[in-house]
């Protein structure tokens, strides 16, 4: 069973995250989740769901798969597991990752358990993926993706794909999901989307 951490913050794009909690789940992973503030906020402005209905959905989609775990993460606990390397994590995604976050796993300045547990994936040379969603990019956006790229993250912003002629929102997200996925190494139990000419 692979051990992936899911952190989510204020960027638009909650659902991506919705819908990798629901593939990972498929596909029997196990899930440690951090969830900021303002990903709250911004679910709250996107799906409609306030704060405790937000999280029992992401729960809920978790314990409709037999075996599989999603267990969730206070942004300020740094007693966490996943603030260790010694703890066995697979892969990290920062899905939807915002400019700030992504400058401080950029700078290593973190001040919260995302920006700890980026820290630690990437000293620990374990997959990190960062899923910004922001228009146009500044250069300090472009130079702090650089260094965060230098440094061993995979930088897979949110840009959706058409080819397969998504008909809904979820199967446009998904398009995004399933590039997650394959950098990720997870095999979903099913084909989110068709490869292209496969």
């Amino acid at each position: 069973m692979r051990r992936i951490i899911i952190a989510l913050t204020g960027a638009s794009g909650s659902i991506y995250a919705l819908r990798l909690v629901k593939a990972l789940a498929e596909a029997g992973a196990q899930m440690d989740l951090i969830v900021s503030k303002a990903a709250l906020i911004v679910a709250k402005e996107e799906l409609g769901l306030p704060e405790k209905e937000w999280i029992e959905s992401l729960e809920g989609i978790a314990q409709a798969s037999p075996g599989t775990r999603l267990h969730r993460h206070e942004i300020d606990d740094f007693t966490a597991p996943c603030a260790s390397g010694s703890c066995p994590i697979d892969a990290m995604v920062v899905v939807p990752c915002t400019m700030a976050t992504l400058a401080a796993i950029a700078t290593g300045c973190g001040t919260n358990l995302i920006h700890r547990a980026a820290d630690v994936t990437l000293k620990e040379r374990r997959p990190l993926i960062l899923v910004p969603r922001e228009m146009p990019l500044s250069l300090i956006h472009l130079k702090n993706m650089t260094t965060a790229t230098e440094a061993g993250a995979t930088i897979l912003p949110a840009s959706p794909a058409f080819y397969s002629r998504p008909e809904t929102l979820e199967a446009l997200a998904d398009t995004v999901v399933a590039r997650i996925l394959d950098h990720i190494g997870i095999t979903p139990a099913h084909e989110l989307v068709p490869r292209w000419r496969s």
